[in-house]
Order: structure tokens, then C-alpha cells, then sequence
């Protein structure tokens, strides 16, 4: 085995490991080399996003990454991780299995919660202001809304990757 193929620093990084998997189906993707030119970038470019040694990917090179490498989860991993604007979304940043993403969904989603929040929120919404008095019921339908959304990402990002076929 060579020294210096799978440095420590790198293993973690979200664009080398959606690479290596990706190589596992794609072996034009196992060389840094290759997948630099795919990409459109010097290979020393690629390095350096794979080592983490620019402070932001180019949000272009991200889109390309991320199709090439058939991982959609790099989109939301550089919104919730990269993007100053979005950063405080609440994406998911990986990909799940399809079990888990249902059980999640499905709690996310049960009847009796919807039709709560429903209610809370029409009846909060009826003068056209949040009063007061309000406040906390509204903090505690945003928290339910962004654990909803963010299974929905993790969903969108099993579901894509599943519809390319890859």
C-alpha cells in the first residue's frame, strides 16, 4: 500500500468521501486527476477543497460535485455548512436510509400533531398579529415546521439519488 493514498485530514471531508463513493461505481472518480478534469478544475483545486484548505467551494463546482458524484446531500451539506445566507436552514446534511427517513417522516407527520398545530395557528392568526401571549406557541410551531423540513430534505436527498439510479 502506498503512503500519502487516503490522508487522515482528508477521510472526513464531505467532497472527498462523495468522490470515493462515488468511484465505487464511476472508476474514472478514483484519481483525483480524472475527476478534476470532469470537473473542470486543476487537480490541485480539487485537493484543496478535498483537504478543506479553501474557506468556501465554489457554489458551480458544488452543483457539478454533486451531479457527477450522484450526491445529492453535497447541495445541502454546502447550504447548511458553506452558504453565509443559508446556513441556518434546517437541511439535512447527509444521506439516510429509506427506513429511517420514513419513521421519521411518518412520526414527523402524524395526524394529531397536524391538526393542532392547525388550530394554534389559526387561531393565532385571526386578529393578524402575534400578541404577547402568543409568542411561545408560535417558537414551538416553528421548531415542529424545521424538524418537518428537515426530514423532507433527507427524504429529497434518498429519493434523488435513488431516481438517478446510481
Amino acid at each position: 500500500m502506498r503512503m500519502g493514498r487516503n490522508p487522515i485530514k482528508e477521510n472526513q471531508n464531505p467532497y472527498f468521501r462523495a468522490r470515493k463513493q462515488a468511484a465505487e461505481w464511476d472508476a474514472r472518480l478514483e484519481s483525483r486527476e480524472r475527476a478534476s478534469e470532469l470537473i473542470g478544475i486543476a487537480a490541485y483545486t480539487l485537493a484543496d477543497y478535498e483537504l478543506g484548505n479553501v474557506k468556501r467551494v465554489p457554489a458551480d463546482k458544488v452543483l457539478i460535485m454533486a451531479d457527477l458524484y450522484n450526491a445529492p446531500w453535497l447541495l445541502s451539506n454546502y447550504c447548511k455548512n458553506e452558504c453565509p445566507i443559508c446556513g441556518f436552514l434546517p437541511l439535512a446534511t447527509e444521506e439516510k436510509n429509506i427506513c429511517s427517513v420514513t419513521v421519521r417522516l411518518l412520526k414527523a407527520l402524524r395526524e394529531d400533531e397536524l391538526e393542532n398545530m392547525k388550530n394554534q395557528l389559526l387561531e393565532i392568526s385571526q386578529d393578524g398579529k402575534i400578541r404577547d401571549d402568543e409568542v411561545e406557541a408560535v417558537r414551538k410551531i416553528s421548531e415542529y415546521l424545521d424538524g418537518i423540513a428537515e426530514v423532507i430534505s433527507e427524504f429529497k436527498i434518498m429519493s434523488d439519488k435513488a431516481l438517478k439510479g446510481k
